[in-house]
């Protein structure tokens, strides 16, 4: 009888130690729920007051200062495209015809026409805005061998790893 009044007494110390604890958990839970039901007060309030703030109109003027400043930009973006243009025929012309570079005794006329280095570039960006998980595009014979090698130098396109002949615009964004 006095062992097993003993084990009786043991087993109810660990349950009372075990409703104790079931008691603190209870209470931080309790503790928490209350927290958590602040916190959706308090966003419930700063959403209805956003938007309060958003169904109030844009004033005219400010409606009117935006379309400027976006006219503004086309302006200038179109005034760069076409300075970069100028400044890219100027400095990085074509071969001329008569010239070949691979056989300066063949009279030939090549068989493909080469595209200029503002080509390529637009081809690069577009092709890396257009599909930007594979931003790789392949060279072929209408890419004049020095302009690629002088934008590999530069540092403005990057060869692909296993290929060669595919290139792509390096991410100066990042």
């Amino acid at each position: 009888l006095q062992k097993v009044k003993n084990d009786l007494e043991m087993v109810l110390a660990t349950v009372e130690s075990k409703n104790k604890k079931l008691e603190e958990d209870l209470k931080r839970e309790k503790q928490w729920y209350k927290e958590q039901e602040e916190m959706i007060d308090s966003l419930d309030k700063t959403e209805e007051e956003t938007t309060t703030q958003d169904e109030q109109p844009f004033t005219k003027s400010l409606k009117d200062e935006l379309k400027n400043e976006i006219i503004k930009l086309k302006a200038y973006k179109k005034e760069l495209l076409s300075a970069l243009g100028e400044f890219l025929d100027e400095h990085f012309p074509l071969p001329e015809e008569g010239v070949n570079t691979k056989n300066k005794n063949s009279s030939a006329e090549p068989a493909v026409e080469l595209i200029t280095i503002q080509e390529v570039l637009e081809v690069l960006v577009n092709k890396l805005m257009n599909t930007p998980h594979d931003p790789y595009i392949t060279i072929n014979e209408s890419f004049w061998p020095p302009y690629t090698e002088l934008l590999l130098r530069c540092g403005v396109v990057l060869r692909h790893p296993e290929d060669p002949k595919r290139l792509r615009l390096e991410a100066f964004h990042n």
